[in-house]
């Protein structure tokens, strides 16, 4: 078992070792494809004959459009989120779970998830609270008590020893009253000579006890009115407010108990999750934006965290597209725009209408952080019954429509600091006019033409591999921009008219575009990279540009950051001398293509 198990991961390291060869292997082959079909088959001499290719300028309805795709989504999403707290670090874990896309009623159940812990905890709260309601119970008999005890001492002891207390000062003072006459008697008696004054001393002191007596009696009184009373109430006071407060500790203990063991219960009842409204089952599952597969997927044991949507119940009748716009597109588009939809669902196209463009892009992958783009949510009106959510749609939204327009294929302008000219044929046979023309909208194939053609006329298609015989005027910088960043934008890479033309009469037939002329090449260069159209390539426009990015240090020769035409043209006369000196020959019409020609291969991703 040892050897098979060793055989086995040793033949799993040689499929990976050879997986990682195979792809290391296509990938300059593929490079080289793509590089080949945007700028090889012009670069090696493709088209021979250096005759300008002619195309009529149209008048007709002209469409200003963004194509892009989309993904279909609802407006209005119920969302079923996880109201159970987990008891532990991982989540609580689905036991069932309906089948997506089922058509649910509200209050229907969606899934279930597992009790078991909130159960056993339901039990001991239980018996938690029926302690709590024994407590109260006690606590509220001590209450009472204290304050029947209190009412005891005002009504019963405290009256029972004020009256005895009286009872005494009476009889002190009756007392005191015969001890006072009979003293009186036997001083009058003592004046006759009929008593002894020992007997009249006796008197005396009978009356001296009888007064002590009476001044004890009222001190006693005194005391039990005006303090053993307040004292004994105080104490009473304090047993029944110390009664009261262990009630209120031990009824809001009771009360917090209570509470758990409705929060208990709910979170029981939470373990059945149900529909809030009608709709159509859609999981929420996750999947990582760095490529890794999926982050988190609806189905039986699966952990859920609390407040983790679960579900998505989109209202069928507000759907709209979420599509992701190119950041060199997103600038053309507002709110208001029409959009015509393409379902793969539904035979005739949708209309719609852009109701909001994203201020802030897109979060890109590990593999896209470089590429920014910026959602646009497109309503869709009266949408049918058969899309659904998560459908893919194609949008194209009008930015401009003009039913009567003159129109160029975009490749047809030759722009130069911020000027567009054209090359069409002269008055005179055989010779050829450079035309100053103003541009309004364009599109990715066509450009229309405000001022400077008419119908009637004809246009050179791709008037950069003719620059020899153009006749281009001395240009200051434009000030106004706006036109050439928005044609730069939407010309595509690749020439509408295949292959480009080389300049035969300079380069033998078989040089890059521009014939061979490092000037007319570093022209172009500049042309294709630079955005802001200041004539210069930056380091960040350089790198947005996959042919330039890789190489861009060859043109920086003094490492400003900044190429411009110098620099450009001449790293492109320095290259092209290198690769006449290794191929050898001047490269004529006759040589093999790609041997002794000026324009060899260049390394996909590299310089142009």
């Amino acid at each position: 078992m040892p050897v098979i198990l060793r055989n086995l991961d040793h033949s799993r390291r040689s499929g990976r070792i050879w997986l990682v060869l195979l792809i290391l292997l296509l990938i300059p082959v593929i490079s080289f494809y793509v590089w080949y079909q945007y700028e090889g088959s012009s670069f090696f001499g493709a088209n021979d004959d250096n005759t300008p290719i002619l195309e009529d300028v149209t008048v007709g309805p002209f469409d200003h459009i963004v194509l892009e795709q989309g993904e279909i989504e609802s407006s209005s999403n119920n969302e079923v989120k996880c109201s159970v707290k987990a008891k532990g670090s991982s989540g609580t874990p689905i036991l069932t779970v309906i089948a997506e896309g089922t058509l649910v009623k509200k209050g229907e159940p969606l899934c279930q998830l597992d009790s078991s812990a909130f159960e056993d905890e339901l039990a001991a709260q239980r018996i938690t609270v029926g302690n709590n309601e024994a407590l109260v119970i006690s606590s509220e008999a001590a209450v009472k008590q204290a304050e029947i005890s209190r009412q005891e001492y005002l009504d019963g002891t405290y009256l029972t020893e004020r009256k005895a207390i009286l009872s005494e000062i009476a009889l002190a003072q009756q007392a005191l009253r015969t001890a006072e006459l009979s003293l009186s008697s036997a001083e009058r008696l003592a004046a006759k000579g009929t008593l002894k004054s020992l007997q009249i001393e006796a008197e005396q002191f009978s009356v001296a006890n009888a007064r002590n007596a009476l001044d004890a009696g009222q001190g006693r009184l005194r005391v039990l009115d005006e303090l053993t009373k307040a004292k004994m109430l105080v104490q009473f006071d304090s047993t029944i407010e110390t009664a009261r407060a262990k009630l209120s500790s031990d009824r809001s203990m009771l009360e917090e108990e209570k509470s758990k063991l409705i929060e208990i219960q709910g979170q029981i009842d939470a373990c059945n999750v149900r529909a809030p409204a009608d709709g159509q089952v859609v999981y929420a599952n996750k999947f990582s934006s760095r490529g890794g597969g999926a982050e988190f997927v609806v189905e039986q044991g699966s952990m859920l965290r609390e407040q983790q949507t679960i579900f998505l119940l989109p209202d069928p009748n507000k759907m709209q597209v979420k599509a992701r716009i190119n950041e060199s597109r997103v600038s053309l588009l507002n709110e208001g725009m029409p959009v015509r939809i393409r379902v793969g669902a539904v035979t005739d196209e949708l209309l719609g209408q852009i109701i909001k463009v994203n201020k802030y892009a897109e979060p890109g992958s590990f593999f896209s952080a470089s590429v920014k783009e910026y959602a646009t949510f497109i309503k869709i009106f009266d949408p049918p019954p058969t899309i659904r959510t998560g459908m893919t749609a194609e949008v194209r939204i009008f930015v401009k429509q003009i039913d009567r327009a003159i129109q160029i294929p975009v490749h047809a302008i030759y722009e130069t600091k911020g000027h567009f000219f054209v090359l069409k044929p002269s008055s005179n046979a055989g010779e050829w006019e450079t035309k100053e023309v103003k541009i309004g909208a364009t599109n990715e194939m066509f450009v229309t033409i405000t001022e400077g053609l008419s119908e009637s006329d004809r246009v050179v298609v791709n008037p950069r591999a003719h620059l020899d015989i153009m006749d281009l005027p001395e240009l200051a910088e434009a000030e106004n921009r706006e036109q050439l960043a928005n044609i730069r934008n939407q010309a595509p890479e690749k020439s509408v008219d295949g292959p480009s033309r080389g300049d035969g009469a300079k380069s033998g037939g078989g040089g890059p575009p521009g014939g061979g002329d490092p000037a007319a090449i570093a022209t172009m260069i500049i042309q294709r990279v630079d955005k802001d159209g200041d004539g210069k390539i930056s380091k960040d426009e350089a790198s947005a540009d996959e042919r330039m990015s890789s190489n861009f240090p060859s043109y920086d020769k003094n490492g400003d950051g900044i190429a411009d035409l110098s620099e450009v043209q001449a790293y492109m006369v320095s290259r092209m001398g290198k690769s006449r000196g290794e191929k050898g020959g001047s490269g004529g019409k006759g040589g093999p293509r790609g041997e002794g020609s000026e324009g060899g291969p260049r390394p996909p991703g590299g310089t142009e």
